[in-house]
C-alpha cells in the first residue's frame, strides 16, 4: 500500500497559452486536475485542486483510493508551462508541464528518491472522479479508558513504498509504510539514537498496521501509542531493557530573568495540535512544553529533545524558521526549502518564544533490544 495522502487549501491559477506560450488573456486552467499513479500493483487515482488568490498559487492534492482528506501542499510554482508543489508530511514532490492546448499535464511524483509518471487531465463535468465525503467524526474515546488491542493485521509495505504515516480511520488506528524503528520511536517518545541494538531488518522492512482498539470511540494520540506498543510486544515479540547514558541532546530552556512569549491556551480539554503545514512552521495549539521537545524530536531534529523550561499548562504559540538539511530528515530525503527570510530555529526560539533551544549532554534513557522477530501471520 502507497501512502500519498495531500491536503491543504487551494488558491486559483490563471494560465494560458497562446500557440504554446503561456499567456494569461486565453486559457484558464484553475480547477480539478486528475491522474492515475502506479504503485507497484496498486493503481491510485489521484485529484489535483489548483486555484489563485491574491496573485499566489496553490494546489489541493487528493489520494481518493485511500482517503478522503486532503493533505498539505507548499512551494506550489508556475514557471512558464512548469508546475510544481511539494508535500512535505510524505517527502513528495510533483513536476509537470502544461501542454499548450491546457487540457492535459505531463509530469511526474517523486518521492524519497523514486519516480513515478502522473500525467493529469483536465477534470471536466462529465468525466470527474468524485471525492468521497469523509465520515462523520466517531465520538471520542474516555481520555481514561484503560484499552487494548481486539483485532490487530500486519503485513509488509509494497516494495520500494515511500512516505510514513500514522493516522485513523474511524475507530481504526492505522501505521503506513513503518519500520518497528519507526513504531518504537512513535510509541514510546524516544529518538533514533535512543534505542540500541537494533537488528537491520527492524530498520529497513516496511509494514502496513491496522487496529481495532477493545474500546469505542476514537482514541486519542496517546491511546494511539499505547496500542502500538502492545502490537510491539504481541506480534513483533519486542522486549528491551533501559540503561542510563550520555547524549548530545538539545534542551529547552527558559532563560533565567526572562518572560516566555506563549500564550495561554483557551482551548483546554481538546486534543493538541502540533501539525507542520509546512517545512520550519509550526502553528502549535493547547500544547504543553513536554508536547513541544516530542515533536521537535520525533519531526524536526537529529538527536533527542527535554524540556527543562519549568513552564507548566498549556499555551498557543507559532515557530517560524528557516530550516537547514539536518532537519525533518526522519521523513526521508525532501526538497530543498528555498530561503524564506525568516531565522534559524535557535533564533526563532528566542525571538517567537521567548525560549532557548541549545545542544548540551544529558543521561538519556536508552531502550536496549533484547529481542524483536518479524510478524508471524495474521
Amino acid at each position: 500500500m502507497k501512502t500519498l495522502l495531500l491536503c491543504l487549501s487551494a488558491l486559483l491559477s490563471t494560465l494560458l497559452f497562446t500557440g504554446g506560450v503561456l499567456n494569461a488573456q486565453t486559457l484558464d486552467i484553475a480547477g480539478a486536475w486528475q491522474g492515475t499513479l502506479q504503485v507497484g500493483p496498486q493503481q491510485l487515482r489521484i485529484v489535483i485542486k489548483l486555484t489563485r488568490g491574491d496573485g499566489n498559487l496553490s494546489a489541493v492534492l487528493y489520494s481518493i483510493d485511500q482517503t478522503p482528506a486532503p493533505i498539505p501542499t507548499s512551494g506550489v510554482t508556475l514557471q512558464g508551462s512548469t508546475l510544481k508543489f511539494a508535500v512535505p508530511a510524505i517527502a513528495g514532490t510533483y513536476e509537470g508541464r502544461i501542454a499548450a492546448e491546457g487540457t492535459s499535464i505531463a509530469g511526474a511524483w517523486t518521492q524519497n528518491d523514486i519516480k513515478m509518471p502522473l500525467n493529469l487531465a483536465r477534470a471536466t463535468p462529465d468525466i470527474a472522479w468524485t471525492i468521497p465525503e469523509p465520515p462523520p467524526p466517531p465520538k471520542p474515546m474516555p481520555a481514561n479508558a484503560i484499552i487494548h488491542v481486539e483485532v490487530a493485521t500486519v503485513k509488509p509495505s509494497s516494495l520500494n513504498a515511500p512516505g510514513r504515516l500514522y493516522t485513523l480511520r474511524g475507530e481504526q488506528v492505522l501505521a503506513i509504510n513503518t519500520s518497528v524503528m519507526n513504531l518504537i520511536t512513535f510509541a514510546y517518545d524516544v529518538h533514533e539514537r535512543q534505542v540500541a541494538g537494533l537488528q537491520n531488518w527492524a530498520s529497513d522492512d516496511k509494514f502496513e498496521i491496522a487496529v481495532k482498539p477493545d474500546t469505542p470511540g476514537q482514541p486519542n494520540i496517546n491511546q494511539m501509542k499505547k496500542l502500538f506498543q502492545e502490537v510491539l510486544t504481541d506480534r513483533f515479540q519486542l522486549k528491551f531493557h533501559t540503561e542510563k547514558r550520555e547524549l548530545p541532546v538539545y534542551a529547552i530552556t527558559l532563560p533565567a530573568g526572562t518572560q516566555h512569549k506563549l500564550t495561554k491556551s483557551a482551548a483546554q480539554g481538546s486534543l493538541p495540535a502540533l501539525a507542520y503545514p509546512r517545512l520550519g512552521l509550526l502553528p502549535a495549539r493547547n500544547a504543553t512544553m513536554r508536547e513541544l521537545a516530542e515533536s521537535m524530536q520525533t519531526a524536526v531534529l537529529d538527536r533527542p529533545v527535554i524540556d527543562r523550561t519549568g513552564i507548566e499548562g498549556r499555551y498557543d504559540f507559532t515557530l517560524d524558521w528557516m530550516p537547514d538539511e539536518t532537519q525533518f530528515a526522519s521523513f526521508g530525503r525532501l526538497p530543498q526549502t528555498p530561503d524564506n527570510g525568516k531565522p534559524n530555529i535557535f533564533n526563532a526560539y528566542q525571538e517567537q518564544l521567548g525560549l532557548k533551544l541549545e545542544g548540551v549532554r544529558a543521561p538519556s534513557d536508552i531502550m536496549v533490544i533484547d529481542k524483536v522477530e518479524k510478524p508471524g501471520e495474521n
